[in-house]
């Protein structure tokens, strides 16, 4: 037997299953996440992954959701350092906003129903709503009410899967949003926050998160 080496779509696929695990360090992980929004094939294949590495959940009961849930995604997404604070501040006004509008609303999605709304950012009556719909395949997301971010900044989309950083899943503008995406399991988190032109430089949030949703 001998050892034939790797090609350049065996080194795509283990790249992808180790961006899903979480084991890359952060130079490569921030390397494969913009590949993702411009590579087509490679964000298939990190699709593919996390569909692989769902079933692993199935172990685990629902829990009913905590109180302190806000509390706790504002601590994943924002690291306790100093260059973040401000953002910090920024999005625990938010969170309080959110708590007195109901924002993030979840609407069940029907097994059977293809193309069915799975979540909405915002609630009826807010100043900006997102609409996240799941055909089984596809995720589309499309801005239901509002403006979109102001001149030089822009609405960005993240997935946040129980106890891991936040991956983007796109920019949010005046198109919808359309991702190559497996349904989000229960207990996963959309979120927006709002970003410089051109989505956040760090690869995680930088600017304040307006919207979440738990599915």
């Amino acid at each position: 037997m001998t050892d034939a080496p790797f090609s350049p779509q065996d080194d795509d696929d283990l790249l992808a299953a180790e961006y899903v695990l979480g084991v890359l360090a952060l130079p490569e992980r921030l390397a494969a996440e913009a590949r993702i929004k411009t590579d087509a094939a490679f964000a298939a294949r990190v699709s593919a992954w996390i569909a692989h590495f769902a079933p692993l959940n199935e172990a685990y009961a629902s829990v009913p959701v905590p109180p302190d849930l806000l509390p706790r995604i504002e601590s994943r997404l924002f690291p306790k350092a100093a260059a973040l604070q401000r953002s910090w501040r920024l999005w625990l006004a938010g969170a309080v906003t959110a708590s007195v509008v109901g924002l993030g609303v979840l609407l069940l999605m029907p097994q059977s129903a293809p193309g069915v709304v799975i979540a909405n950012l915002g609630t009826e009556g807010s100043a900006l709503v997102y609409e996240a719909r799941h055909d089984g395949t596809h995720l589309r997301v499309s801005r239901v009410t509002g403006n979109p971010a102001p001149e030089g900044q822009t609405h960005e989309l993240w997935v946040i899967a129980p106890g891991a950083a936040p991956v983007s899943l796109g920019l949010l503008g005046s198109d919808p949003l359309d991702v190559e995406y497996p349904r989000p399991p229960q207990g996963w988190v959309l979120a927006v926050s709002v970003e410089p032109a051109g989505g956040s430089p760090t690869g995680a949030p930088t600017g304040p998160v307006i919207l979440t949703a738990e599915l």
